[in-house]
């Protein structure tokens, strides 16, 4: 017998009895799910029985950690969420250093104290990966995220009461200097990219005057490209290359997707570089490997660069020049610095400004964006009041006077 029972406004509770024990009480599988409408619940019971029926099932309090994570978590959450190079990651950390302390262990079992005392374990003694390597700051709060991730949809499915991550404190993490080009440096890095070919000169001004991520860059299409406009689309991004294929999905956030301006003069180059492409395309004839894919930035027969081509391209091009040496994504904060700059000589509103870099960045939350570059407009504010500083009437007396007296 099988049953459903409305919980909450969006949750309903699965009964599913299966015999009788010894004594002759009734036996019964629970589960809660959530969903809007009571038929959606229906096809999770009937999931549920199956379940049941194949002996697939394993009650909550029999569960381990190991079990949630490669077989709940993974397939119904982070394989959902995350990009393929994400994932990678966060598998990589969970089997490197949180399974070998969880995996054993029943869900139900894990406390707060468990946590706080692996978390403690690896900023001291346990703080070496399998290469004898001191883990970073940065490696300890992803490996703090990937457990927290787990524990706490975990807690959400209603599998353990309470998460005992609560009351464990995050790594301390030293954040790291942000780096950018000012106006000055940017028209230099622009100068060079112009002895630089066609391609590569493209790429990185996209990164530099349109905020998009390298992934993003490498996954863009000649459809994604609308030159009456002069806009160009996000709605994909590569971020992986593995066996030689490049792996697509979609960009860091749903927010990320959208709509980014281009100056005119950047779209009449991305312009004639398409007669460039399409010439290419024609040359190779049997030889393009692209298919019906338009990647506008590939690797000479129409398939998508490997993810860190760009990132060592971007480095040789500042050594071969001499440049100020920054990330390939500090051309994004860049992007953000020439805005807020040109905000702030235009006299525009702070958060008029700051807005407008949430948008082009295409960042989920507007605080994100102000606490991100705050630091910038400071500084650019105070340059600005620098430069008004020669209409100080005191300083033009004194230039005066000692003018008079030569």
């Amino acid at each position: 017998m099988a049953s459903v029972q409305r919980r909450g406004k969006n949750s309903f509770l699965l009964v599913v009895e299966v015999g009788y024990d010894a004594d002759g009480n009734r036996i019964r599988r629970t589960k809660t799910v959530h969903v809007k409408k009571k038929s959606e619940a229906e096809k999770e019971l009937a999931k549920f029985v199956a379940e049941i029926e194949a002996g697939e099932y394993i009650a909550p309090e029999k569960m381990t950690f190991r079990y949630f994570a490669e077989n709940e978590w993974l397939k119904k959450f982070a394989e959902k969420k995350y990009s393929a190079r994400n994932l990678k990651n966060e598998m990589s950390r969970l089997n490197a250093h949180i399974l070998p302390v969880f995996g054993h262990m029943k869900l139900d079992q894990i406390k707060t104290i468990h946590i706080v005392n692996f978390i403690n374990d690896l900023e001291n003694e346990g703080r070496k990966d399998g290469r004898g390597t001191q883990l970073s700051g940065s490696t300890l709060l992803n490996i703090y995220k990937t457990l927290g991730s787990i524990l706490f949809k975990a807690t959400e499915w209603r599998l353990i009461p309470k998460n005992p991550m609560e009351g464990v404190d995050r790594p301390k993490v030293q954040k790291k200097k942000m780096n950018f080009y000012d106006e000055k440096e940017a028209a230099a890095v622009i100068n060079a990219l112009y002895q630089e070919p066609d391609t590569w000169r493209l790429f990185f001004l996209g990164a530099m005057l349109g905020g998009f991520r390298r992934g993003e860059l490498l996954a863009l299409e000649w459809p994604d490209v609308n030159f009456e406009e002069n806009t160009i689309m996000v709605n994909k991004s590569i971020s992986l290359t593995e066996n030689g294929q490049a792996v697509e999905g979609k960009p860091k956030t749903e927010e990320s997707e959208g709509i980014v301006i281009m100056p005119e003069w950047y779209m009449q180059e991305l312009k004639s570089f398409h007669l460039t492409w399409e010439k290419e395309k024609s040359d190779a004839g049997d030889e393009w490997e692209g298919g019906n894919r338009q990647f506008i930035f590939h690797n000479g027969l129409g398939e998508p660069y490997y993810f860190t081509t760009p990132t060592s391209t971007w480095r040789k091009f500042l050594q071969r020049h001499g440049l100020k040496p920054i990330r390939l994504h500090d051309l994004r904060h860049t992007a953000a610095t020439l805005i807020i700059e040109a905000g702030i000589q235009a006299g525009a509103d702070a958060n008029i400004t700051l807005k407008a870099v949430q948008e082009r960045l295409r960042h989920t939350k507007y605080q994100t964006t102000a606490d991100f570059y705050a630091h910038v407009s400071k500084r650019a504010s105070k340059e600005v009041a620098a430069a008004l500083d020669k209409f100080n009437p005191k300083k033009s007396v004194n230039n005066s006077s000692t003018n008079g007296k030569s």
